[in-house]
């Protein structure tokens, strides 16, 4: 079994930036890909960003060149770095592992971008 928790979300003002933490534990096995995603206020949840053990990363569009995704492998522990952030990055946001025969999903950690 596989757990997963997300933290570090928060109140940010535009412009701003937020690390989310996402930290895994139970039987994962050493390849895995770590992935967050997000639920604004009335919108269905999207793919933000992702990154396999071995380092390889994915971005949406939405996020490219604004925020950072990183993994210690170590901990099993996943970090999503956002800067420049706008009103329309809050949401809640998840985060999600999966691996060979197993996913899991944490309950989410709020982001609210506002002046």
């Amino acid at each position: 079994q596989v757990q997963v928790v997300e933290s570090g979300g928060g109140l940010v003002q535009p412009g701003g930036s937020l690390r989310l933490s996402c930290a895994a534990s139970g039987s994962i096995f050493s390849f895995n890909v770590m992935e967050w995603y997000r639920q604004g206020p009335g919108k269905e949840r999207e793919f933000v960003a992702g990154i396999t053990s071995g380092g390889r990363t994915i971005y949406a569009d939405s996020v490219k060149g604004r925020s950072t995704v990183s993994r210690d492998n170590a901990k099993n522990t996943a970090y999503l770095q956002m800067d420049s952030l706008k009103p329309e990055d809050t949401a809640v946001y998840y985060c999600k592992i999966v691996g060979t025969g197993y996913a899991a999903w944490g309950h989410g950690t709020p982001v609210t971008v506002s002046s």
